[in-house]
């Protein structure tokens, strides 16, 4: 079995990873390469699109924003650990695919000279231990940039345990490097994966990560700097509310300087412990998206969103309205005195539009109608019902709905 053959095997069950997945309308699958939502790219060859079609490559959004195909794998997909949601744990009765690190550095370049890919990110089922598991993604790794002379993006997963100097290996190697925290606490990761330690094996990699970043020159990193950082949590299977989810957010965000959050709606998988557990519904990965953003880049604290009594969000609204529409509604903001924070708390206002703000005000010009709004890109229909332009309410047409 060649190495597009064992992708093929596990492409159904890769969608369990969030990472790099484009903040869409809510859609908790990932799109296999040759779908209308991943079009081949145009110019792959009709062989190149042959060898695409199946395997789990989607579009995907890179750092820097920049859209692009992207392959997730994993370097074996046995795996020692049971964790209890997920398609590759101990004893499932499933056909399992292991690659040598060469077979998986052959197979990305493949992938990459036929203009299917232009990334991969490479993960791996635990076997044999995490240190060990972690050698061979660096492996991996190395043979990718240094002997194959790779030099697109590249995405490591550190394993549960992986040591200091493996992480600091993988932040030579990689563009983005990530830990599954898989749960916002240890009471809930037990009920989850029992044999995961979230302190110690999965917190504490991140924490080196950025201690890493803090005290050695960026030019040790690839391509002369470090790389990002993200995580991932699975909503909805162990009874998690979306305020345990978000307050751990909140704190990798500020202080481990986290580049995302990813939520992965959780869904049964036949043959595991929770098969018979209620898919999640994508409206809550949805919402804790939104919620997420608002922590990350609009100065939102925890204490700010409008969480409902068992600490869960509202599904039919926006969190950024919702709190607009509590906050705001009887005391519409300025926009020709706003400072940036105010700004930011505007439903259709993000860090784009309120800097177009504030460079129109530099300039002497005055804010009058939402036609002047409108001339700076911003989104009128969700901000109208809570600004005043110069003095005034503008005129609001209600929406039938928030996404």
């Amino acid at each position: 079995m060649d190495g597009i053959q064992k992708l093929a095997l596990i492409a159904d069950d890769m969608g369990l990873e969030a990472d790099e997945t484009l903040p869409v309308a809510p859609d908790d699958r990932m799109t296999l390469a040759g779908t209308v939502e991943c079009p081949i790219p145009s110019g792959s060859s009709s062989a190149g699109s042959s060898l695409a079609a199946g395997l789990p490559i989607h579009m995907a959004a890179l750092p820097g924003g920049k859209r692009a195909p992207l392959l997730k794998s994993l370097l074996t997909s046995a795996c020692e650990r049971n964790c209890y949601y997920c398609p590759f744990r101990a004893g499932r009765d499933t056909r399992r695919v292991t690659f040598k690190p060469d077979e998986m550095a052959q197979t990305v370049i493949r992938l990459t000279q036929a203009n299917v890919i232009q990334g991969a990110f490479i993960s791996s089922g635990i076997a044999g231990g995490g240190v060990r598991t972690q050698d061979r993604l660096i492996d991996t790794a190395e043979i990718l940039r240094h002997k194959l002379h790779y030099r697109g993006y590249l995405h490591l997963k550190l394993m549960p345990g992986a040591e200091a100097a493996q992480i600091e290996r993988a932040m030579q190697l990689a563009d983005r490097v990530s830990v599954n925290l898989e749960a916002p606490n240890t009471r809930r990761l037990q009920l989850l994966a029992p044999q995961k330690d979230l302190l110690d094996e999965l917190l504490q990699p991140l924490r080196v990560v950025e201690q890493i970043r803090k005290t050695q020159p960026e030019w040790r990193g690839w391509n002369g700097r470090w790389p990002s950082m993200t995580t991932q949590f699975v909503v909805g299977a162990v009874g998690e509310s979306d305020l345990e989810l978000l307050q751990t957010a909140a704190y990798l965000y500020r202080k481990l300087r986290l580049a995302r959050t990813y939520f992965s709606g959780f869904s049964p998988v036949r043959g595991t412990p929770f098969e018979e557990k209620t898919r999640t519904n994508p409206w809550r990965q949805h919402r804790l998206y939104q919620a997420s953003f608002l922590l990350r880049d609009y100065g939102f604290e925890v204490e700010d969103l409008p969480f409902q009594g068992a600490g869960d969000l509202p599904l039919e609204q926006d969190p950024k309205q919702a709190w607009a529409r509590q906050n705001l509604s009887q005391a519409p903001v300025e926009l020709n005195r706003a400072e940036r924070h105010e700004l930011l708390r505007i439903p259709g206002i993000g860090p784009k539009a309120a800097q177009a703000i504030l460079n129109a005000r530099v300039r002497g010009g005055r804010l009058r109608t939402l036609e002047d709004l409108k001339a700076l890109g911003i989104y009128t229909g969700r901000a109208a019902p809570f600004i005043l332009l110069d003095g005034r309410r503008p005129p609001v047409q209600p929406e039938l709905f928030s996404i």
